[in-house]
């Protein structure tokens, strides 16, 4: 019982698992830890249900042109809905932030499903790409000012963001800060999937 929790997030992941994750990182980029540095991740719509959300570990990964950084988050949501009762709990997560050149207003993408293909139909809200349809396709893009989120997802960003092999995840982005990741307890494979994201993004959108 005690694992399957664990598993699910609730609970403080156990140490060595950071030190797997942590190895695995720096098998495969340059990788420093971090000192304080306040992400503000207040000001991303992701974590709205949350009563509080702190770093507890980051890291940057060193790429040619800026930095990137995979994040170890420490969640107290606001509620936990298990038999329509209310609780709480803690939950540790995985996320990767990376600062854009462009300003893209305020903008979420996320794969798309049948459900926001139909109301699409009835009520287009979406951002869609003309000269990309296997993007458009692909991603639900929901954006504040088209013309910031469109002079910022050129090509090459698009590229970036349908390479991820990620199945269930969102980026969020902030004007010139981006983040993504899930709500899914930590692992070593995703925190790879997430920083080679970020760090590709960075490498190439420059």
């Amino acid at each position: 019982m005690e694992s399957a929790i664990e598993n699910a997030g609730l609970y403080p992941p156990a140490t060595d698992q950071f030190g797997d994750i942590l190895g695995s990182l720096k098998n495969k980029f340059r990788v420093e830890q971090t000192g304080h540095i306040d992400f503000h991740l207040e000001q991303f719509s992701i974590f709205k249900d949350y009563l509080d959300i702190s770093v507890k570990q980051s890291y940057a990964i060193k790429n040619k042109n800026n930095d990137s950084y995979v994040l170890f988050t420490e969640c107290q949501p606001k509620h936990i809905s298990h038999h329509g009762k209310a609780a709480t709990g803690t939950q540790y997560q995985t996320w990767a932030l990376a600062y854009l050149k462009h300003d893209f207003g305020r903008v979420l993408i996320r794969r798309e499903t049948l459900v926001d293909k139909i109301i699409e139909l009835i009520h287009p809200v979406e951002l869609d790409f003309a000269e990309d349809k296997a993007f458009s396709d692909t991603f639900y893009m929901l954006v504040s000012d088209r013309q910031k989120a469109i002079a910022g997802a050129d090509r090459n960003f698009r590229n970036v963001v349908m390479d991820i092999r990620l199945d269930d995840f969102v980026i969020e982005i902030v004007e010139h800060t981006l983040i993504i990741g899930n709500h899914h307890a930590i692992s070593v494979e995703k925190a790879l999937h997430l920083a080679e994201f970020v760090s590709r993004l960075c490498t190439t959108c420059d």
